[in-house]
This record gives structure tokens, C-alpha cells and sequence, in this order.
């Protein structure tokens, strides 16, 4: 029985799973980060890297040690109306609501429409989208295929036209890394500024929901021994996870060091365009469109692909995949037409609620063993957490609902008896009084 994938699968696995992973949203907000952190970008960084890195590829290797089927199972250990209400929640938010429009509107507003001088409005981005979201489908439609597409294919294709930026810009440098003050959260708490950054880029979440892909492809290459396939599952997240790793620093460091002659900009989609016309001209707009359209259709391939194939497993008596992906597509083509600003105004309260209980989810996983994966620690820590993430996500809403709604005082006695919520971690100390309550809980259970 085969156990080890070879040093070329794993290779290739690995390479999928970074595929699959690095979207454009990791290609922006590292840089906007860099240009912000100035002085103190390695601290913002290692923030980052926290929440970018770390925690997807926990996430991955949670699926793949908890040897459960999928997000569903492993978050049914909280229970079953949870777990139905948490999956679902979290592939549409990585899916059709956010993540997937962001794929199509990031590549047209800091790529295409520029190298288009501007121009083109909404029926540019109409047209853009529409032949962005037929090629997703296109891919999409051939699930078995996603180790070729994106790990042998888009992949590279992605990594060539990247390295041409990164290489003359690191080899080239505008000017040193410390060049600019630190300013916004970065001059209070740097790392706190990058962990939270990280939130954007909803690899966290990500890796939830791609776990199961890599364990399915690892068991298709012949791997099939529980044990091993999450053996070979970590490895090859080590190799995704650490080359993204490397990325974010090399784009945080090219972005601080811009500010040596150009001030921050108001988006890292601007940064980043900022910095390719320095070094080509004209021509950056170009490279750019093509990297960062490669990036996307790579990332919404996977992101189709996991959404369709769990919403099947949820509603076995819905429609099929083909259906499934088709319905992803369409959506997502109507929302990324709303614009960029919209989508993000959006996500981000979106996130602040999911990040904190996809956190716990992933840590009480990894930690199961020693409290015998006992369910009462788990309900009690989702229990804590999520009255605390709840409150993040209403002080992250848009100005105008928060104007709406009828919030100043719930959320002005949060930042006085809340510890951490004035910096966007006010569900820290719930629940780590929730993992204090499920272990005295479990501990009287077997007095």
C-alpha cells in the first residue's frame, strides 16, 4: 500500500494547494500593509504571516489529522445545527458573496482598467466579468482535473509573470524598508495591524475548505491509509503554505520601501500599480492585469469547485454539482458588478465574526486529543466566543448601518468592559474563558 506521495506529487500538490490559496487579495493587502507599517513593517509582518500563513495551514492540517470528511464534520463537533449554520455561512462568504466577486473586480480595477487609461466603467467590468467567469466555469466544470489546472498550469503561469516584478523591484529598490513613519494601527501595534490584516485575505477560512481538497487529491495519487494521507496532507501544506509566506514578505518589503518617493497609497491595488509603472512604465499596467488575472482565475477555480462540491454533500436532494458551480458563477458575476468598495465595505464585519470561531474550530481540532475531543469544550468555547465576535462584526459595519442602527451604547461599553475589542480581539478573552469552562465541565464529568 502506497503511504508517501513522491517528491514530485508532493511538489505538485503543494504547488495546487498555493494555486489555490494566493488570490490578488494576498497581492494587496500585503502591499498596502508594507506602504502603512513603514519603519516597522518586519513586526507587521510577522502579524501577517500569523493570520495568512499559520492559521491556513493549521486549518489544512486540522482536516487532514482530525481524519473527518470535510468543514461539516469537523465543526458538527459543536453540533449539528452549528456546524450546518457555520459551513454554510463560511463557503458563501469564501464563495459567491465575497471572495469569488473579489476575483473578477480586483484584477479589472488594479490591472485592466488602468492598462484600458480608466476607462471602460461598468460595461468594461460587465464584459471583463462576464469572460472571467466563463473561463472559472470552464475550469470549474472538470473538478477532476484541478491538480493539471491550477497546479501545473495556472500556477506557473501566475509565478513567471510575478517574478518579473518582484525580482526588479527587490533587486532595484526604491529606496530602505524604514524610509516612512509607521502610521494608523501600525504606529500603536504593528503586529496587531498585520494579524489583523490578515483577515482579509480569508485564507484562514480558506483553509478550512481546501483541506479536503488536497486530502481527496493526495487519496486520487494513491495515498489512501488514514494516517498517511495526513502525513502527506501537512507536508504538502508546508510547501503551499511556506512559499506564501515568502510572497507576503517580498511584496510587504517592496511596499515599504515605495515610500522612499511615493506617498501611501489609498488601496494596495494603487501600490502595487504604483510601483510596476516605476520600474516599466506604461507597460506595469500590463504586467499587472496578467499577474493578477491569473492569480484570480486560479483562486476562483478552487474556490468554485470546494463551494459546489459541499453544497452537494449538504443538500443531497438539491441540485448537482454542474447546477451548483453554473448558480456560483452567475451569482458571482451579478455581485462583482457592484464594484470593489462595496464588496469589501462588506466583508469585512463578515470576517471579523467568522475569523474568531474558524480560530477556535481549527486550535480545539489540533488540541483535541488531549481532552478527548470532548463536545462540552467545544460548545462551551464556540458558546463564549461568538456573543464577542458578534459585537466585532457590528462595530466593522459601514458607517451608514451603523448610523441605522441603534449601536453607540452596545458598542461604547464594549470598548470599556471588552478587553482587546478596541483593537478588533474582543472575543480573545471569552473565549479563553469558554476553553476554561468545557475542561472544569469535562474535569466534574469524570470526578
Amino acid at each position: 500500500m502506497k503511504t508517501k506521495l513522491s517528491f514530485r506529487e508532493l511538489l505538485a500538490v503543494g504547488s495546487m494547494l498555493f494555486g489555490l490559496f494566493f488570490g490578488a487579495g494576498n497581492l494587496i493587502f500585503p502591499a498596502s500593509m508594507g506602504q502603512l507599517a513603514g519603519s516597522r513593517v518586519l513586526a507587521a509582518s510577522a502579524g501577517l504571516l500569523v493570520t495568512g500563513v499559520g492559521l491556513p495551514l493549521l486549518g489544512v492540517a486540522a482536516l487532514g489529522i482530525s481524519r473527518c470528511g470535510g468543514l461539516a464534520e469537523l465543526s458538527r463537533r459543536v453540533g449539528p445545527r452549528y456546524s450546518l449554520f457555520f459551513t454554510c455561512l463560511l463557503y458563501l462568504t469564501i464563495g459567491p458573496f465575497f471572495a469569488i466577486p473579489r476575483c473578477a473586480t480586483v484584477p479589472f480595477e488594479v490591472g485592466v482598467a488602468p492598462a484600458l487609461g480608466g476607462g471602460g466603467g461598468q460595461g468594461a467590468l460587465a464584459l471583463f466579468s462576464l469572460a472571467f467567469f466563463a473561463a472559472v466555469l470552464w475550469f470549474s466544470l472538470r473538478p477532476g482535473k484541478i491538480l493539471t489546472w491550477v497546479g501545473k498550469v495556472l500556477n506557473p503561469l501566475f509565478l513567471a509573470c510575478l517574478a518579473v516584478l518582484l525580482v526588479t523591484a527587490l533587486a532595484r529598490p526604491m529606496g530602505p524598508p524604514d524610509a516612512a513613519a509607521p502610521t494608523g494601527i501600525y504606529a500603536q501595534s504593528a503586529f496587531v495591524g498585520g494579524f489583523l490584516e490578515g483577515y482579509n485575505t480569508m485564507d484562514a477560512l480558506a483553509g478550512l475548505a481546501f483541506g479536503i481538497v488536497v486530502v481527496q487529491v493526495i487519496r486520487g495519487l494513491g495515498v489512501t491509509a488514514p494516517g498517511a494521507v495526513a502525513a502527506n496532507t501537512v507536508a504538502a501544506g508546508c510547501l503551499g503554505c511556506g512559499l506564501m509566506g515568502l510572497l507576503y514578505l517580498a511584496v510587504a518589503v517592496m511596499g515599504a520601501e515605495s515610500r522612499a518617493l511615493y506617498p501611501a497609497a489609498a488601496n494596495g491595488g494603487e501600490a502595487l500599480l504604483c510601483i510596476a509603472r516605476h520600474y516599466f512604465g506604461g507597460f506595469g499596467a500590463v504586467i499587472l492585469a496578467v499577474t493578477v488575472t491569473f492569480a484570480c482565475v486560479k483562486t476562483a477555480v478552487g474556490l468554485i469547485t470546494s463551494c459546489a462540491q459541499t453544497f452537494c454533500e449538504l443538500f443531497p436532494r438539491g441540485p448537482g454539482y454542474r447546477a451548483w458551480a453554473a448558480g456560483f458563477c452567475l451569482f458571482s458575476f451579478a455581485a462583482a458588478n457592484l464594484g470593489l468598495n462595496s464588496i469589501l465595505a462588506w466583508a469585512t464585519p463578515v470576517l471579523m465574526f467568522l475569523y474568531p470561531l474558524a480560530i477556535t474550530l481549527i486550535l480545539l481540532s489540533l488540541a483535541g486529543g488531549l481532552f478527548g475531543n470532548d463536545r462540552r469544550v467545544y460548545l462551551c468555547v464556540t458558546a463564549f466566543t461568538l456573543p464577542a465576535a458578534a459585537l466585532d462584526l457590528l462595530g466593522a459595519l459601514p458607517a451608514p448601518a451603523q448610523a441605522a442602527l441603534p449601536l453607540g451604547g452596545l458598542l461604547d461599553a464594549a470598548g470599556r468592559w471588552l478587553p482587546l475589542y478596541t483593537l478588533g480581539l474582543g472575543w480573545l478573552c471569552p473565549a479563553l474563558a469558554g476553553l476554561a469552562a468545557g475542561l472544569a465541565l469535562r474535569a466534574v464529568k469524570h470526578c
